[in-house]
């Protein structure tokens, strides 16, 4: 085997898991569907009232749920089987997918019923994250290569991201948002099939039920305990309220900035998938003992500098090449979070884990989104992404410190023993 195939391998060598690659196929469809529908849900409410704040308010109902139920969540995926209740989040937004396609084809929907059902797929998410991406770690058998699945994970999310608004916007002009809702609906199968096919060990119930409001106190002391992955909760918690909302903004620069229509806002979107996909595979193709937390800060400073750089650009070509780079910065900070958020807990506290984690992130980023949308409406929409991007920068100087220990300590290691 030649050097180039060894490194196809060990991009792809979580795939030797069976109950991996078929999770992995079923999601990826279902994935694409997941951002048909959000293109599509975005461009029918802008299209409805122009306004920059609306789109904020759209993220916000659509995410704000997941901040509210997230612990719950956390502590119903530690307590019932992750398997059944991931299931049954499939199926829950399959059924808001097809109510949401049923209502736009009926033509007699406004922009409150958008918002409603978008609501609804807000609370599912709340429960779905905690379970789904922890049951990953059933689905490995070797533990050496769940951080490669994570990232093939991250790497699948991201292609739907590039494959996903494209089509949606070759849809919306040739067929309209309730097809987009329609096939997202369908997607659905493919996850529900890949999961029955799926053969995991039989659950086995924790030996104690406790009182909910125990386990979350449980969970509330081991973060304490814990500051390693406190600290990444908190970077994360800043970064989805004051930064990752810039993608809230996609729409005006499609439309006002660009003078273009839903297919421009699908490309902006796909750009960003691929410096997204782009980060995906770097982070697969990864060595097992990579410093993770020196990444995650050069990565953050990459993602900082892009929001600057196509701020105030009008060259649509040029601008694309920064709406990659953020692509790619956005995708690696959210996956290595992510990612050592999960490597850092204990198994049995996972799923609560999780769910702080889900908070920080989907009950910040919809906040962030009002926030953001207002802030456009005061002082316009180029300027508002050129403070998001100063923000990053400034929350990769505030964590260096942190993010770095692994590095000096290291350093350290290696030159007492030098000394010795």
């Amino acid at each position: 085997m030649n050097l180039n195939t060894k490194k196809i391998t060990n991009v792809f060598r979580a795939f030797r898991n069976r109950n991996y690659s078929l999770f992995f196929s079923g999601q990826s469809v279902s994935q694409i569907g997941s951002w048909m529908q959000r293109t599509g849900v975005s461009w029918v409410v802008y299209t409805m009232t122009h306004s920059a704040f609306m789109l904020g308010l759209t993220i916000f109902v659509s995410q704000f749920p997941s901040f509210i139920f997230s612990l719950l969540g956390g502590i119903v995926a530690d307590r019932y089987s992750r398997f059944r209740v991931l299931m049954a989040t499939q199926i829950a937004s399959m059924i808001q997918a097809a109510l949401l396609a049923l209502l736009v084809f009926t033509r007699h929907y406004t922009v409150w019923e958008i918002l409603l059902l978008s609501g609804v797929l807000g609370v599912i998410n709340a429960f779905d994250v905690p379970a789904r991406q922890p049951l990953i770690h059933d689905m490995v058998t070797d533990e050496a290569d769940l951080p490669n699945a994570l990232a093939l994970q991250s790497s699948m999310a991201n292609l739907a991201r590039l494959i996903g608004p494209a089509i949606s916007g070759l849809v919306l002009v040739k067929f309209g948002a309730g097809v987009c809702f329609l096939l997202n609906a369908l997607s659905f199968v493919a996850v529900t099939i890949s999961l029955l096919l799926i053969h995991l060990p039989a659950y086995v119930p924790p030996p104690v039920e406790q009182k909910m409001k125990t386990e979350l106190s449980e969970g509330l002391n081991y973060l304490k305990k814990t500051p390693s992955i406190t600290m990444i909760l908190l970077m994360l918690c800043f970064t989805s309220l004051l930064v990752l909302p810039y993608n809230t903004l996609i729409p005006v620069f499609a439309k006002e900035i660009f003078k273009g229509n839903a297919a421009t806002f699908g490309y902006i979107n796909s750009f960003v998938g691929v410096g997204a996909i782009a980060g995906s595979i770097f982070l697969a193709a990864l060595k097992k003992d990579a410093d993770l937390q020196f990444i995650l800060l050069v990565n953050t400073i990459i993602f900082g500098i892009s929001l600057l750089a196509f701020s105030h650009l009008v060259n649509f070509p040029l601008a694309m090449v920064f709406f990659a780079m953020s692509g790619f910065g956005m995708m690696s900070q959210t996956t290595i979070s992510m990612t050592l958020i999960q490597l850092y807990s204990a198994k049995e506290m996972r799923g609560r884990v999780m769910g702080f984690a889900a908070m920080a992130y989907f009950g910040m980023l919809p906040l962030g989104s009002l926030l953001i949308g207002t802030l456009s409406q005061k002082i316009g929409t180029p300027t508002t992404i050129l403070c998001e991007g100063i923000v990053t920068l400034v929350i990769a100087a505030c964590f260096s410190g942190f993010l770095t220990s692994g590095r000096r300590k290291l350093k350290g290691k290696n030159q007492s023993n030098f000394n010795n």
